[in-house]
Protein backbone atom coordinates (compact mmCIF):
# COMPACT_ATOMS: atom_id res chain seq x y z
CA UNK A 1 0.00 0.00 0.00
CA UNK A 2 1.52 3.29 -1.03
CA UNK A 3 1.78 6.34 1.20
CA UNK A 4 -0.68 8.38 -0.87
CA UNK A 5 -3.42 5.77 -0.37
CA UNK A 6 -2.64 5.57 3.35
CA UNK A 7 -2.93 9.35 3.71
CA UNK A 8 -6.21 9.27 1.79
CA UNK A 9 -7.66 6.57 4.06
CA UNK A 10 -6.80 8.57 7.19
CA UNK A 11 -8.02 11.97 5.93
CA UNK A 12 -11.05 11.78 8.24
CA UNK A 13 -8.73 11.54 11.25
CA UNK A 14 -6.22 14.11 10.07
CA UNK A 15 -2.73 14.23 8.58
CA UNK A 16 -0.68 11.15 9.40
CA UNK A 17 3.04 10.53 9.30
CA UNK A 18 4.36 7.27 7.90
CA UNK A 19 7.61 5.66 9.00
CA UNK A 20 9.40 2.43 8.21
CA UNK A 21 8.68 -0.19 10.86
CA UNK A 22 9.68 -3.88 11.04
CA UNK A 23 9.87 -4.28 7.28
CA UNK A 24 6.53 -2.52 6.94
CA UNK A 25 5.18 0.89 7.84
CA UNK A 26 4.01 2.55 11.03
CA UNK A 27 1.24 5.13 10.71
CA UNK A 28 1.12 7.88 13.32
CA UNK A 29 -1.37 10.62 14.12
CA UNK A 30 -0.31 13.37 16.49
CA UNK A 31 2.71 11.27 17.52
CA UNK A 32 0.60 8.21 18.40
CA UNK A 33 0.84 4.99 16.41
CA UNK A 34 -2.60 4.16 15.02
CA UNK A 35 -1.87 1.53 12.40
CA UNK A 36 0.73 -0.56 10.64
CA UNK A 37 1.13 -1.92 7.17
CA UNK A 38 2.54 -5.42 7.28
CA UNK A 39 2.97 -7.56 4.16
CA UNK A 40 0.75 -5.11 2.29
CA UNK A 41 -2.12 -5.31 4.80
CA UNK A 42 -3.30 -2.27 6.73
CA UNK A 43 -3.99 -3.08 10.39
CA UNK A 44 -5.44 -0.72 12.99
CA UNK A 45 -4.43 -0.45 16.65
CA UNK A 46 -6.93 -1.87 19.14
CA UNK A 47 -6.98 -2.69 22.83
CA UNK A 48 -9.16 -4.42 25.41
CA UNK A 49 -11.67 -1.59 25.19
CA UNK A 50 -12.05 -1.58 21.41
CA UNK A 51 -11.23 -5.13 20.27
CA UNK A 52 -14.86 -6.28 20.63
CA UNK A 53 -15.88 -3.65 18.04
CA UNK A 54 -13.33 -5.07 15.61
CA UNK A 55 -14.38 -8.66 16.27
CA UNK A 56 -18.09 -7.82 15.85
CA UNK A 57 -17.30 -6.21 12.49
CA UNK A 58 -15.67 -9.45 11.31
CA UNK A 59 -12.11 -8.14 11.51
CA UNK A 60 -9.20 -10.44 12.33
CA UNK A 61 -6.43 -9.89 14.84
CA UNK A 62 -2.81 -10.10 13.77
CA UNK A 63 -1.29 -13.24 15.25
CA UNK A 64 1.87 -15.17 14.61
CA UNK A 65 3.53 -18.29 15.93
CA UNK A 66 6.32 -17.29 18.27
CA UNK A 67 9.72 -18.90 18.02
CA UNK A 68 9.63 -19.62 21.71
CA UNK A 69 7.69 -22.83 22.37
CA UNK A 70 5.66 -22.32 19.18
CA UNK A 71 2.90 -20.46 20.99
CA UNK A 72 0.44 -18.24 19.16
CA UNK A 73 1.15 -14.57 19.87
CA UNK A 74 -1.65 -12.01 19.48
CA UNK A 75 -0.71 -8.45 18.61
CA UNK A 76 -2.86 -5.35 19.24
CA UNK A 77 -3.58 -4.76 15.54
CA UNK A 78 -6.71 -5.74 13.64
CA UNK A 79 -7.81 -5.78 10.02
CA UNK A 80 -10.23 -3.15 8.79
CA UNK A 81 -13.79 -3.91 7.64
CA UNK A 82 -13.79 -4.06 3.84
CA UNK A 83 -16.60 -1.51 3.68
CA UNK A 84 -14.40 1.12 5.39
CA UNK A 85 -11.95 1.14 2.48
CA UNK A 86 -14.63 2.66 0.25
CA UNK A 87 -16.44 4.83 2.82
CA UNK A 88 -14.42 7.76 4.20
CA UNK A 89 -16.90 8.39 7.01
CA UNK A 90 -16.74 4.79 8.19
CA UNK A 91 -12.95 4.76 7.90
CA UNK A 92 -12.79 7.90 10.05
CA UNK A 93 -14.69 6.06 12.80
CA UNK A 94 -12.27 3.12 12.74
CA UNK A 95 -9.24 5.42 12.59
CA UNK A 96 -10.55 7.36 15.61
CA UNK A 97 -10.93 4.08 17.54
CA UNK A 98 -7.34 3.20 16.67
CA UNK A 99 -6.12 6.61 17.81
CA UNK A 100 -7.99 6.31 21.11
CA UNK A 101 -6.47 2.84 21.67
CA UNK A 102 -3.05 4.31 20.96
CA UNK A 103 -3.63 7.07 23.47
CA UNK A 104 -4.67 4.56 26.11
CA UNK A 105 -1.60 2.42 25.40
CA UNK A 106 0.68 5.41 25.94
CA UNK A 107 -0.56 6.03 29.48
Amino acid sequence: MDNERIAELFEGLGPVSIRKLFGGKGIYFDGVIVAIVLRGELLLKADAESMADFAEAGCTQWTYTGSRHGKLVSMPYWSIPDSAFDDPDEMAIWARRAYEAGLRAGK
